[in-house]
């Protein structure tokens, strides 16, 4: 419990032991007193502690039933009831305290020791083969086992890359090689550290459990598997959304453009979600995050760690095209300029997909008037268009093309003439099958005060969204919708307006 509130806020209570924690000097967490607690807080504590020994001794029922008989439980049996149920998720102990004036930190660390825990306590991480499938194995928490660690997070720094890992099993010295299943690759541990905070301290050796840095890996990225080379294995890999936002940036001068491709690279690596590509058409750099938060502190990034100063560009939605009707068509490619010449000729069926199936091809040639093999290149020349779609140039959804006739020439005729026929019939029929953009829909979740319902549930629908349920809580309501992308772009600025910076939102 708090002694004192906001800026009256002294110290705490710790209600198994009920002392008081005061802490005098903001300035030095680690001068504390432990005393007795305020004599007007007496009821407020037996009242709360009464109800923690309640909810605890429900893990064991032999101390549930000295309980109820009137006999209070031990603080070491306490603290085994509170571990046992946090292990089970059946409560969660809660702390309070402020790490900005460094109050309560102590019983916070405490707590981590006592009720969290330990890596042989909780369900052992699935080995996955190289397709993804789980393989049945789980790496154990073994120091006995054969070495299988995960590189989480990759940080660079003024002496390097370092590559975060957590070991699950076996242990890894200085010198050891060790395989990547990801790569392929095999990597020679040069050397490992143990980070606190900007400060490391050198290791020569590590085991199951252990949380390390390894300095100057070449090919390891965040997700990817390291393991003992005579017994490759894979933990299940970390799973990264694909972007849903975009802004095009460009170095300021000249002299920064490589700059800004080599810190570029650097920051792919730390972050998985995060992407750069060049646009093909316009030769911009795009840069492509989770959202504008994320982007934001990428530019900062770029300005702050690596000195590039960039000009950023409206963020760009990326939309997709796809068809809404059924077009039979035909089309002859031939070109004649000395020499052999190039002929085919096509007859063809585009139509919509299921949604969500992509491009798809089937041939139904009967009778050889297109020879089967040149049905690949009539493939190949429609795939490659789909990545530009007729209207706006974005990438081409759910679109099923039949090849059920043509005709070719024994010597003309050759794959290139097929593919760029199938090339031609796209350009020519996709037009004719009523071509539509689609936008990305989001699921946003706004929580508001009650009072701000109303306001918010009209910008959402200025917005083109679909409202699909609202909820009433305890603190205020939660409403959710589904918002095209498009529209969201500054949606929090006008969201805190609205509600005089209580509301919030997920997307």
């Amino acid at each position: 419990l708090p002694i004192g509130i906001e800026d009256e806020f002294k110290g705490v209570v710790d209600l198994l032991t009920r002392k008081a924690w005061y802490w005098p000097d903001e300035k030095d967490p680690e001068n504390y007193s432990i005393e007795e607690p305020p004599a007007e807080m007496a009821d407020q504590i037996e009242e709360w502690r009464e109800k923690l020994v309640e909810t605890a001794v429900e893990q064991d029922d032999d101390l549930m039933e000295k309980y109820l008989e009137g006999e209070e439980p031990s603080v070491d049996d306490l603290k085994k009831c509170i571990r046992k149920g946090t292990l089970e998720l059946a409560f969660f102990p809660t702390y309070c305290g402020s790490s900005f004036k460094n109050k309560g930190l102590q019983l916070i660390l405490d707590a981590v020791v006592d009720y969290l825990p330990d890596p042989t306590q909780v369900d052992p991480q699935p080995e996955v083969d190289l397709e993804g499938n789980e393989t049945g194995k789980v790496a154990t928490v073994d120091i006995n086992g054969p070495l299988r660690a995960l590189a989480f997070k990759i940080m660079d720094d003024r002496f390097g890359a370092l590559t975060f890992v957590r070991i699950y099993s076996g242990e890894v010295r200085k010198g050891d090689t060790i395989l990547n299943t990801f790569t392929g690759k095999t990597e020679r541990v040069g050397r490992m550290v143990e980070m606190h905070a900007n400060d490391r301290n050198e290791l020569d050796y590590a085991h199951a459990g252990d949380i390390i840095a390894i300095v100057g890996m070449k090919d390891t990225q965040t997700g990817h598997t390291l393991c003992d080379p005579k017994n490759p294995a894979t933990l299940e890999p970390m799973v990264f959304p694909d972007p849903v936002i975009s802004i095009a940036i460009a170095p300021k001068d000249k002299g920064a453009a490589e700059k800004l491709g080599i810190a570029l690279g650097k920051m792919i690596k730390e972050d998985p979600s995060f992407r750069v590509e060049t646009d093909q058409d316009s030769g911009e750099t795009i840069m492509k995050g989770m959202g504008e938060l994320h982007l934001d502190i990428k530019v900062d990034i770029l300005k702050r760690t690596h000195n590039v100063d960039v000009i950023v560009g409206e963020p760009q939605v990326a939309y997709r095209e796809t068809i809404t009707q059924r077009v039979e068509d035909s089309y002859t490619h031939k070109k004649q300029s000395g020499g052999s010449g190039q002929f085919g000729r096509i007859d063809y069926i585009i139509e919509p997909g299921e949604p969500g199936s992509g491009f798809a091809f089937e041939s139904t040639v009967t009778g050889g008037t297109v020879p089967r093999e040149f049905w690949p290149a009539v493939e190949g020349g429609f795939k490659k268009m789909m990545d530009k779609g007729v209207l706006a140039g974005f990438p081409l959804l759910d679109v099923k093309v039949n090849l059920f006739d043509g005709a070719f020439h024994a010597v003309d005729s050759s794959a290139i003439a097929f593919e760029l026929a199938a090339m031609g019939g796209f350009r020519q029929s996709i037009p004719k099958a009523g071509p539509q953009l689609l936008e990305p829909i989001m699921k946003v979740d706004v929580f508001t005060p009650e009072d701000n319902v109303g306001d918010v549930i009209g910008d959402l629908n200025r917005r083109r969204g679909m409202i699909k349920s609202q909820d009433a809580g305890a603190t205020g309501v939660r409403i959710k919708a589904e918002v095209p992308l498009s529209e969201m772009f500054g949606y929090i600025g006008s969201l805190r307006t609205m509600t005089s910076g209580r509301g919030q939102f997920s997307m």
